[in-house]
Protein backbone atom coordinates (compact mmCIF):
# COMPACT_ATOMS: atom_id res chain seq x y z
CA UNK A 1 0.00 0.00 0.00
CA UNK A 2 2.81 2.17 0.62
CA UNK A 3 4.49 1.59 -2.47
CA UNK A 4 1.08 2.43 -4.35
CA UNK A 5 0.86 6.17 -2.26
CA UNK A 6 3.94 7.02 -3.23
CA UNK A 7 3.94 6.05 -6.84
CA UNK A 8 0.55 7.69 -6.74
CA UNK A 9 1.84 10.62 -5.03
CA UNK A 10 4.71 10.81 -7.77
CA UNK A 11 2.75 11.31 -10.61
CA UNK A 12 -0.41 13.53 -9.07
CA UNK A 13 2.26 15.95 -6.38
CA UNK A 14 4.11 17.14 -9.97
CA UNK A 15 0.59 17.76 -11.52
CA UNK A 16 -0.97 19.92 -8.54
CA UNK A 17 1.99 21.79 -8.61
CA UNK A 18 1.68 22.93 -12.05
CA UNK A 19 -2.05 23.17 -11.89
CA UNK A 20 -1.72 25.34 -9.34
CA UNK A 21 1.03 28.11 -10.48
CA UNK A 22 -0.87 27.90 -13.96
CA UNK A 23 -4.38 29.06 -12.27
CA UNK A 24 -2.21 31.67 -10.20
CA UNK A 25 -0.76 32.96 -13.58
CA UNK A 26 -3.84 32.40 -15.03
CA UNK A 27 -6.03 33.40 -12.52
CA UNK A 28 -7.50 36.68 -14.27
CA UNK A 29 -7.21 35.77 -17.99
CA UNK A 30 -9.20 36.32 -20.39
CA UNK A 31 -8.73 33.21 -22.70
CA UNK A 32 -11.65 34.30 -25.36
CA UNK A 33 -8.58 36.28 -26.35
CA UNK A 34 -6.19 32.89 -26.29
CA UNK A 35 -9.09 31.54 -28.66
CA UNK A 36 -9.11 34.48 -31.17
CA UNK A 37 -5.39 34.43 -31.30
CA UNK A 38 -5.36 30.60 -32.12
CA UNK A 39 -8.01 30.78 -34.65
CA UNK A 40 -6.82 33.79 -36.62
CA UNK A 41 -3.10 34.95 -35.74
CA UNK A 42 -1.43 31.70 -35.68
CA UNK A 43 0.96 31.35 -38.40
CA UNK A 44 1.08 27.71 -38.76
CA UNK A 45 4.00 27.73 -41.57
CA UNK A 46 5.85 29.02 -38.73
CA UNK A 47 4.64 26.47 -36.34
CA UNK A 48 5.63 23.56 -38.42
CA UNK A 49 9.22 24.99 -39.10
CA UNK A 50 9.63 25.64 -35.21
CA UNK A 51 8.13 21.44 -34.60
CA UNK A 52 11.00 20.64 -37.22
CA UNK A 53 13.89 22.23 -35.05
CA UNK A 54 12.00 20.90 -31.63
CA UNK A 55 12.30 17.38 -33.73
CA UNK A 56 15.84 17.47 -34.59
CA UNK A 57 16.93 18.21 -31.43
CA UNK A 58 15.37 15.18 -30.18
CA UNK A 59 17.45 12.86 -32.84
CA UNK A 60 20.98 14.95 -32.84
CA UNK A 61 20.95 13.69 -28.99
CA UNK A 62 20.18 10.37 -29.36
CA UNK A 63 22.63 10.29 -32.24
CA UNK A 64 24.95 11.77 -29.28
CA UNK A 65 24.01 9.17 -26.85
CA UNK A 66 24.89 6.30 -29.19
CA UNK A 67 28.22 7.75 -29.45
CA UNK A 68 28.57 7.77 -25.52
CA UNK A 69 27.99 4.35 -25.04
CA UNK A 70 30.12 3.04 -27.93
CA UNK A 71 33.40 2.99 -25.56
CA UNK A 72 31.52 0.65 -23.69
CA UNK A 73 31.09 -2.16 -26.02
CA UNK A 74 27.00 -1.10 -26.93
CA UNK A 75 26.13 -0.45 -30.47
CA UNK A 76 22.41 -0.34 -30.58
CA UNK A 77 20.82 0.82 -33.49
CA UNK A 78 20.91 4.93 -34.01
CA UNK A 79 16.87 4.53 -35.11
CA UNK A 80 16.68 3.19 -31.24
CA UNK A 81 18.35 5.27 -29.87
CA UNK A 82 15.97 8.71 -31.20
CA UNK A 83 13.35 6.44 -30.39
CA UNK A 84 14.22 5.75 -26.92
CA UNK A 85 14.83 9.63 -26.80
CA UNK A 86 10.99 10.24 -27.74
CA UNK A 87 10.13 8.02 -25.26
CA UNK A 88 11.87 8.92 -22.63
CA UNK A 89 10.72 12.98 -22.85
CA UNK A 90 6.96 11.94 -23.21
CA UNK A 91 7.81 9.48 -19.83
CA UNK A 92 8.68 13.53 -18.10
CA UNK A 93 5.37 14.25 -18.86
CA UNK A 94 3.73 11.63 -16.64
CA UNK A 95 6.87 11.76 -14.38
CA UNK A 96 9.29 14.40 -14.26
CA UNK A 97 12.93 13.18 -14.20
CA UNK A 98 11.91 9.80 -14.71
CA UNK A 99 12.60 9.62 -18.59
CA UNK A 100 16.36 10.10 -18.19
CA UNK A 101 16.08 6.71 -15.98
CA UNK A 102 13.47 5.32 -17.71
CA UNK A 103 15.42 5.38 -21.25
CA UNK A 104 17.90 3.22 -19.89
CA UNK A 105 15.90 0.64 -19.12
CA UNK A 106 14.24 0.81 -23.05
CA UNK A 107 17.74 0.38 -24.24
CA UNK A 108 18.32 -2.23 -21.95
CA UNK A 109 15.65 -4.35 -23.39
CA UNK A 110 15.33 -3.64 -26.99
CA UNK A 111 19.56 -3.60 -27.64
CA UNK A 112 21.06 -5.24 -24.67
CA UNK A 113 22.84 -2.41 -23.54
CA UNK A 114 24.01 -2.53 -19.55
CA UNK A 115 21.42 -0.63 -17.71
CA UNK A 116 24.08 0.96 -15.31
CA UNK A 117 26.23 1.81 -17.69
CA UNK A 118 23.88 3.46 -20.13
CA UNK A 119 23.05 5.24 -17.07
CA UNK A 120 26.55 6.55 -16.20
CA UNK A 121 26.25 8.05 -19.73
CA UNK A 122 22.97 9.91 -18.96
CA UNK A 123 24.70 11.52 -16.24
CA UNK A 124 28.01 12.81 -18.35
CA UNK A 125 25.34 13.72 -20.72
CA UNK A 126 23.48 16.07 -17.97
CA UNK A 127 27.29 17.40 -16.50
CA UNK A 128 27.53 18.53 -20.63
CA UNK A 129 24.09 20.16 -20.78
CA UNK A 130 24.41 21.97 -17.77
CA UNK A 131 28.00 23.47 -18.65
CA UNK A 132 26.67 24.76 -22.12
CA UNK A 133 23.54 26.41 -20.48
CA UNK A 134 25.85 27.93 -17.87
CA UNK A 135 27.54 29.46 -20.89
CA UNK A 136 24.72 30.26 -22.37
CA UNK A 137 23.16 32.19 -19.10
CA UNK A 138 26.73 34.03 -18.68
CA UNK A 139 26.76 35.25 -21.99
CA UNK A 140 23.29 36.35 -22.27
CA UNK A 141 23.35 37.86 -18.66
CA UNK A 142 25.87 40.08 -19.50
CA UNK A 143 24.22 41.01 -22.81
CA UNK A 144 21.38 41.66 -21.32
CA UNK A 145 22.24 42.67 -17.66
CA UNK A 146 19.26 45.77 -17.33
CA UNK A 147 16.74 42.97 -18.49
CA UNK A 148 17.53 40.75 -15.84
CA UNK A 149 18.18 42.99 -13.51
CA UNK A 150 14.58 44.03 -13.89
CA UNK A 151 13.20 41.18 -14.02
CA UNK A 152 15.03 40.20 -10.71
CA UNK A 153 13.41 43.66 -9.38
CA UNK A 154 9.56 43.17 -10.53
CA UNK A 155 9.88 39.38 -9.19
CA UNK A 156 10.79 40.45 -5.61
CA UNK A 157 14.52 38.91 -5.91
CA UNK A 158 17.08 40.65 -4.21
CA UNK A 159 20.62 40.71 -6.44
CA UNK A 160 21.59 42.36 -2.95
CA UNK A 161 20.73 39.81 -0.53
CA UNK A 162 22.09 37.32 -3.12
CA UNK A 163 25.46 38.58 -3.02
CA UNK A 164 25.34 38.80 0.49
CA UNK A 165 24.65 35.10 1.23
CA UNK A 166 27.52 34.27 -1.32
CA UNK A 167 29.71 36.80 1.34
CA UNK A 168 28.97 35.28 4.25
CA UNK A 169 31.19 32.97 6.07
CA UNK A 170 28.16 30.93 7.48
CA UNK A 171 27.27 29.81 3.90
CA UNK A 172 30.85 28.38 3.41
CA UNK A 173 30.64 26.89 6.53
CA UNK A 174 27.74 25.13 5.63
CA UNK A 175 28.79 24.21 2.54
CA UNK A 176 31.96 22.06 3.88
CA UNK A 177 29.82 20.71 6.24
CA UNK A 178 27.47 19.24 3.86
CA UNK A 179 30.67 18.05 1.88
CA UNK A 180 32.03 16.84 5.02
CA UNK A 181 28.58 14.59 6.00
CA UNK A 182 28.28 13.11 2.53
CA UNK A 183 32.51 11.96 2.91
CA UNK A 184 31.55 10.63 6.32
CA UNK A 185 28.22 8.77 4.60
CA UNK A 186 30.50 7.41 2.12
CA UNK A 187 33.08 6.03 4.63
CA UNK A 188 30.07 4.42 6.87
CA UNK A 189 28.57 2.77 3.81
CA UNK A 190 32.00 0.93 2.63
CA UNK A 191 31.58 -0.55 6.48
CA UNK A 192 28.16 -1.75 6.04
CA UNK A 193 27.97 -5.12 4.83
CA UNK A 194 25.58 -4.40 1.41
CA UNK A 195 28.21 -1.99 -0.07
CA UNK A 196 30.04 -5.01 -1.67
CA UNK A 197 26.81 -5.79 -2.87
CA UNK A 198 25.96 -2.20 -4.87
CA UNK A 199 29.81 -1.82 -5.63
CA UNK A 200 29.42 -3.38 -9.01
CA UNK A 201 26.94 -1.26 -9.88
CA UNK A 202 28.16 2.26 -8.73
CA UNK A 203 31.41 0.58 -10.86
CA UNK A 204 28.98 0.25 -13.85
CA UNK A 205 27.52 3.58 -13.45
CA UNK A 206 31.01 5.24 -13.43
CA UNK A 207 32.26 3.64 -15.95
CA UNK A 208 29.52 5.04 -18.00
CA UNK A 209 30.19 8.57 -16.63
CA UNK A 210 33.65 8.23 -17.77
CA UNK A 211 32.66 6.92 -20.89
CA UNK A 212 33.22 10.09 -22.48
CA UNK A 213 36.95 10.15 -22.66
CA UNK A 214 36.51 7.53 -25.17
CA UNK A 215 34.43 8.76 -27.82
CA UNK A 216 35.96 7.95 -31.07
CA UNK A 217 35.42 11.47 -32.66
CA UNK A 218 35.32 14.38 -30.37
CA UNK A 219 34.53 17.02 -33.13
CA UNK A 220 31.42 15.26 -34.04
CA UNK A 221 30.29 14.66 -30.07
CA UNK A 222 30.64 18.85 -29.77
CA UNK A 223 28.88 18.98 -32.91
CA UNK A 224 26.01 17.37 -31.84
CA UNK A 225 26.24 19.20 -28.70
CA UNK A 226 25.76 22.71 -30.63
CA UNK A 227 23.42 21.12 -32.26
CA UNK A 228 21.01 20.21 -29.94
CA UNK A 229 21.35 23.51 -28.21
CA UNK A 230 20.67 25.27 -31.29
CA UNK A 231 17.81 23.34 -32.26
CA UNK A 232 16.58 23.96 -28.26
CA UNK A 233 16.59 27.77 -29.26
CA UNK A 234 15.19 27.75 -32.63
CA UNK A 235 12.43 25.72 -31.45
CA UNK A 236 11.91 28.41 -29.09
CA UNK A 237 12.98 31.42 -31.36
CA UNK A 238 10.57 30.50 -34.13
CA UNK A 239 7.31 31.22 -32.52
CA UNK A 240 7.94 35.04 -32.01
CA UNK A 241 7.20 34.77 -35.92
CA UNK A 242 3.84 33.38 -35.66
CA UNK A 243 2.31 35.94 -34.08
CA UNK A 244 2.06 39.31 -35.11
CA UNK A 245 2.43 41.11 -31.81
CA UNK A 246 5.56 38.95 -31.23
CA UNK A 247 6.97 39.18 -34.65
CA UNK A 248 8.98 42.05 -33.81
CA UNK A 249 10.94 40.32 -30.91
CA UNK A 250 14.79 40.85 -31.12
CA UNK A 251 16.68 37.79 -31.21
CA UNK A 252 18.24 39.21 -27.86
CA UNK A 253 14.99 39.14 -26.23
CA UNK A 254 14.64 35.40 -27.46
CA UNK A 255 18.09 34.76 -26.01
CA UNK A 256 16.58 36.08 -22.74
CA UNK A 257 13.32 34.30 -22.27
CA UNK A 258 15.12 31.31 -23.82
CA UNK A 259 17.12 31.51 -20.55
CA UNK A 260 14.30 32.20 -18.45
CA UNK A 261 12.35 29.70 -19.86
CA UNK A 262 15.14 26.84 -19.69
CA UNK A 263 15.68 27.27 -15.34
CA UNK A 264 11.88 27.38 -14.89
CA UNK A 265 11.74 23.78 -16.49
CA UNK A 266 13.62 22.39 -13.79
CA UNK A 267 11.15 22.57 -11.56
CA UNK A 268 9.40 19.13 -11.01
CA UNK A 269 6.02 20.11 -13.16
CA UNK A 270 4.90 18.05 -16.59
CA UNK A 271 7.14 19.96 -19.30
CA UNK A 272 7.46 23.12 -17.16
CA UNK A 273 3.78 23.75 -16.99
CA UNK A 274 3.56 26.47 -14.98
CA UNK A 275 6.97 27.92 -13.88
CA UNK A 276 7.34 28.34 -17.70
CA UNK A 277 4.59 30.13 -18.64
CA UNK A 278 5.06 32.75 -15.37
CA UNK A 279 8.83 33.29 -16.85
CA UNK A 280 7.97 34.02 -20.18
CA UNK A 281 5.28 35.75 -19.36
CA UNK A 282 6.73 38.14 -17.26
CA UNK A 283 10.02 37.99 -19.40
CA UNK A 284 8.04 39.20 -22.37
CA UNK A 285 6.09 42.01 -20.76
CA UNK A 286 9.82 43.34 -20.01
CA UNK A 287 9.93 43.91 -23.94
CA UNK A 288 6.47 45.76 -23.97
CA UNK A 289 4.02 42.31 -24.97
CA UNK A 290 0.99 43.19 -23.28
CA UNK A 291 0.23 40.36 -20.40
CA UNK A 292 -2.71 39.35 -21.82
CA UNK A 293 -1.02 38.83 -25.57
CA UNK A 294 2.17 37.56 -23.35
CA UNK A 295 -0.28 34.95 -21.44
CA UNK A 296 -1.76 33.70 -25.21
CA UNK A 297 1.58 33.43 -26.16
CA UNK A 298 2.84 31.10 -23.61
CA UNK A 299 -0.43 29.06 -23.39
CA UNK A 300 -0.77 28.22 -27.35
CA UNK A 301 3.23 27.43 -27.83
CA UNK A 302 3.82 25.23 -24.72
CA UNK A 303 0.38 23.63 -25.71
CA UNK A 304 1.86 22.36 -29.48
CA UNK A 305 5.21 22.11 -27.95
CA UNK A 306 3.35 19.40 -25.23
CA UNK A 307 1.51 17.75 -28.02
CA UNK A 308 4.88 17.44 -30.03
CA UNK A 309 6.41 15.55 -27.61
CA UNK A 310 3.05 13.04 -27.03
CA UNK A 311 3.04 12.40 -30.41
CA UNK A 312 6.90 11.69 -30.60
CA UNK A 313 6.61 9.56 -27.39
CA UNK A 314 3.77 7.19 -29.24
CA UNK A 315 5.81 6.97 -32.83
CA UNK A 316 8.81 6.40 -30.59
CA UNK A 317 7.09 3.42 -28.65
CA UNK A 318 5.41 1.80 -31.21
CA UNK A 319 8.45 2.21 -33.63
CA UNK A 320 10.41 0.40 -31.30
CA UNK A 321 7.97 -2.04 -30.62
CA UNK A 322 7.70 -2.64 -34.37
CA UNK A 323 11.26 -2.50 -35.35
CA UNK A 324 12.17 -4.83 -33.01
CA UNK A 325 9.34 -7.45 -33.23
CA UNK A 326 11.85 -10.56 -33.48
CA UNK A 327 13.34 -9.46 -29.79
Amino acid sequence: MNKLLKKTLKIVLPILLGGFILYWVYRDFDFERAKEVLLHDTNWSWILLSLFFGVMSHVFRGWRWRQTLEPLGAYPKRSDCVDTIFVSYATNLILPRVGEVSRCGVLSRYDNVSFAKSLGTVVTECLVDTLCILLITGITFFAQMPVFLRFFQETGTKISSMMHLLTSVWFYIIVFCTIGVFVLMYYLLRMLSFFEKVKGVALNVWEGVMSLRNVKNIPLFLLYTLLIWVCYFYHFYITFYCFSFTEHLSFQAAMVMFVGGTFAVIVPTPNGAGPWHFAVITMMMLYGVNATDAGAFALIVHGIQTLLVVVLGIYGGLHLSLANRSK
